[in-house]
């Protein structure tokens, strides 16, 4: 069968493709490196990919709306909402059919997000599973022929008693070059006391490793010295396979759809993984090769597809992982561009999606060793909550969907320049005043942050009703009926906007809100149900966005129990903090595996009253 083929210019950029007869224009600007918005994943359910057909002469070919394929269903939902003209098309439903020439809006680009995955100070204790040894050795002669390796190995027990050692392949195959160029002196790495890794030429102190949080959607990864525990660099990244989908389900669905989804979803993975690598090195000066210990995290599905490990079981009922126990692998085996013998130390998997990076929340907190009643609570497209103390520990997992990352929201976007990231409303003229990201921006959209802010605002000030219905009597011209006759509130007028474009908080919006804050509220009124108690003594909240969120307003949403503000504590990237923990201390190592089996989780699908508390919870406390 003859394949046709078409032409596609994506303006202003003026990037161009050749592309087979049904190709999405999604795909086709993916492999233009054209980044458009995919938070749905290509469902066609966020509407984000939007973009405008040219009609005419255009980039040299002839374009026109009929050289595209049908409005899928989902686009039709679009029109007949009037959230989409006559002259788009979301990029992840057209197919091409013909030349056509497209350009890509603004609000329509993915934007860089403002990552902040920093290390948190932390006193960690250095229990090196990486050791280093100098040897120098007599040469070989024809009275003492001996391999290298044996010679090698032999004075490494004799020294330093390091009996029964192997050696890796890659070490093994550059041992006589290294030898010999460095007179028989030589640094010897051995990794858990059991095999040599690594021989470098005379005499070399330091060692080095990378602990890396793998999130759904950032990445963040701290380049350590496995010596001193010092931060020689941090590095952080969007993680590409967003590209996919915006949240797990989207991504899981993409592997489960599409032949060689799962391969392309771990190289997406593992090349965004080395670029971080790369920079960081290059920030500390070093090469890929001087890292020698790596530990990753992160949640079942991030742990699998970076394993390369089988999703399917994980898009459905019970949600069995693949495996649950921590995993040692070579890097090579990996394509991980750090030295190749390099042992790459993944984190045990906790139940479900309750993942590696839970486990490195514990060890990062340490509730275990508590007297007071915690809740940790990791807000994210998939929450997770611990609550617990010494005596005992239980986890859930809360689907509280893309809406706190400002996905499911209609002017939502990632915290990236121009978002609106803090909003005041005088409650008696109504006035907002906002925050954007970014020195002299205009605003584009709003992202997490700003829409707690925005929604604890309206709350506070009598915009919205407790069951998060427009109050109608509101004064002034912010509050008005939309063009199908829903309200919404202005919260920035075009003539102040980078999209010329009214940012508005609709009432999808509020309701988007109140079920992933439910979502949380419900999951921990489970958990303290089981402990019969009422509220924590202590609220946590882990994880990046955790430290940008106002907490108080937080609490005005009820996105969690209400301890008292002094009560609620944020504390970074506390997922990535464990996997430094884990980096250095090898005995933590041993802890994670153990609190991992010990954690009770709980199924809050299958728990009693938890659709009734879920439904509760969607009203505002007050």
């Amino acid at each position: 069968m003859t394949v046709r083929f078409h032409e596609v210019v994506f303006l202003p950029s003026g990037r161009r493709a050749t592309v087979p007869d049904g190709q999405t224009l999604r795909d086709a600007a993916r492999s233009l490196g054209e980044d458009i918005e995919a938070i749905c994943g290509g469902k066609g359910s966020c509407g984000k990919c939007r973009v405008r057909i040219l009609n005419g002469s255009e980039g040299g070919l002839h374009s026109e709306m009929g050289h595209l394929g049908p409005l899928s269903e989902a686009e039709i939902r679009f029109v007949e909402a009037g959230n989409l003209r006559s002259d788009e098309r979301l990029a992840c439903q057209a197919r091409v059919r013909g030349d056509i020439a497209v350009w890509i809006p603004e609000e329509s680009r993915a934007q860089r997000q403002v990552i902040l995955k920093g290390p948190t100070p932390r006193p960690i204790s250095v229990v090196p599973i990486i050791r280093k040894y100098y040897v120098e050795l007599v040469p070989p002669g024809l009275s003492d022929p001996i391999g290298d390796w044996e010679r090698l190995s032999g004075e490494l027990a004799d020294r330093f008693g390091l009996a029964g050692l192997s050696i890796d392949l890659h070490a093994l195959r550059s041992l006589p070059a290294t030898l010999r160029r460095a007179g028989w002196k030589a640094t010897v790495t051995v990794w858990d006391g059991r095999e040599v890794v690594r021989v470098e030429p005379g005499y070399v102190e330091k060692s080095y490793g990378v602990a890396v949080d793998v999130g759904t959607t950032t990445i963040g990864g701290y380049l350590c010295d496995l010596t001193t525990g010092e931060t020689a660099a941090a590095s952080a990244i969007m993680n590409p396979q967003i590209a996919f989908g915006e949240d797990v389900m989207s991504r899981i669905a993409y592997a489960k759809e599409h032949e060689h989804g799962l391969a392309e979803l771990h190289r997406a993975l593992i090349s965004g993984l080395n670029g971080l690598i790369q920079d960081a090195v290059r920030k500390a000066g070093l090469g890929t090769e001087d890292i020698v210990e790596a530990v990753i995290v992160g949640n079942t599905a991030m742990h699998h597809f970076f394993l390369g490990l089988d999703v399917g079981p994980l898009g459905l009922s019970p949600f069995a992982p693949t495996i649950h126990r921590s995993v040692n692998v070579r890097a090579r085996d990996l394509g991980l561009e750090i030295l190749p013998s390099a042992n790459v130390h993944v984190l045990p998997v906790e139940a479900g999606f309750v993942g590696a990076d839970n486990v490195g929340v514990l060890i990062a907190e340490e509730p275990y060793r508590r007297d007071e009643m915690v809740l940790i609570v990791d807000i994210g497209t998939n929450g997770e909550l611990v609550l617990g103390n010494r005596r005992r520990l239980l986890s859930c997992s809360c689907a509280t969907g893309p809406a706190f990352e400002g996905a499911s929201i209609k002017f939502g976007m990632r915290a990236a320049p121009g978002a609106i990231e803090r909003v005041r409303i005088d409650p008696e003229t109504m006035e907002v005043q906002i925050g954007i990201i970014g020195e002299g921006e205009l605003p584009r959209g709003i992202c997490g942050s700003g829409i707690i802010d925005a929604i604890a605002e309206m709350l506070r000030a009598g915009i919205i009703r407790k069951d998060g219905g427009f109050n109608r009597d509101t004064k002034g011209p912010r509050l008005r009926p939309d063009p199908n006759g829903l309200m919404e509130f202005l919260l920035v007028p075009a003539s102040e906007t980078a999209i010329r474009e009214d940012i508005v908080i609709t009432q999808s919006d509020v309701r988007a809100v109140q079920l992933a804050k439910a979502a949380l509220y419900a999951g921990a009124r489970m958990l303290l149900r089981r402990f019969g108690i009422e509220r924590p003594d202590r609220v946590i909240l882990a994880g990046a966005f955790g430290t940008v969120i106002d907490r108080e307003r937080a609490l005005t949403l009820g996105m969690f129990p209400d301890v008292g503000i002094e009560n609620v504590v944020a504390v970074g990237n506390a997922a990535g903090d464990g996997a430094r923990i884990a980096l250095l201390n090898r005995d933590k190592r041993t802890e994670a595996e153990r609190i991992a089996r010990e954690v009770e989780y709980v199924e809050l699908t299958s728990e009693r009253g938890f659709e009734e508390a879920f439904i509760a919870a969607t009203h505002f406390p007050g």
